[in-house]
């Protein structure tokens, strides 16, 4: 089990975290419109997944924004916000932010499977139930070129590190 900082606090987070090199395991997920949402249906693009505990914090929200601009000058690049928050908010953040270069994605039905295959859930602390904040990046194969797990889970992750993997 690995740790991370939530604030001065040590959380446990389970699962095994991606390496460069390795595949990534297969997904599924819940998209804005409730359908579920595999990583397949990506095949053949360049995926930048930017994990958060939830767009209704400030840190999360930030590093959406960036993505989202960023995303938007990427060839054959798709940028995946998972986090743990329902459709719904997800829908409603993007909106209220005019976010429409990164793709939205829930853990709330496939969470045991997701965090546990991507090694991001969150097991202690005052955020258990979330994910722990990370940033993995494939290529059109579904290789892993970079990945973050992100030490402390209030920092943003390294944006120029992910976005210079791809």
């Amino acid at each position: 089990m690995t740790q991370v900082k939530f604030g001065d606090t040590q959380v446990d987070v389970k699962g095994t975290f991606p390496q460069p090199g390795d595949t990534a395991s297969p997904f599924t997920l819940t998209g804005q419109d409730l359908e579920d949402v595999q990583l397949s249906d990506f095949s053949g693009q360049r995926k930048v997944l930017s994990i958060v505990p939830s767009v209704d914090t400030g840190t999360c929200a930030m590093s959406t924004r960036k993505f989202n601009e960023r995303a938007a000058a990427l060839d054959n690049t798709v940028v995946l916000v998972i986090s743990a928050d329902l459709p719904f908010a997800a829908a409603r953040f993007c909106g209220a932010e005019g976010l429409e270069s990164v793709k939205m994605l829930s853990t709330f039905r496939h969470h045991d499977e997701f965090t546990n295959s991507y090694g991001v859930g969150v097991t202690s602390g005052p955020i258990r139930g979330l994910c722990a904040r990370a940033v993995i990046v494939l290529d059109e194969n579904d290789r892993v070129l970079h990945s973050q797990l992100v030490d402390q889970i209030r920092d943003e992750p390294d944006y120029d590190a992910a976005l210079e993997a791809l």
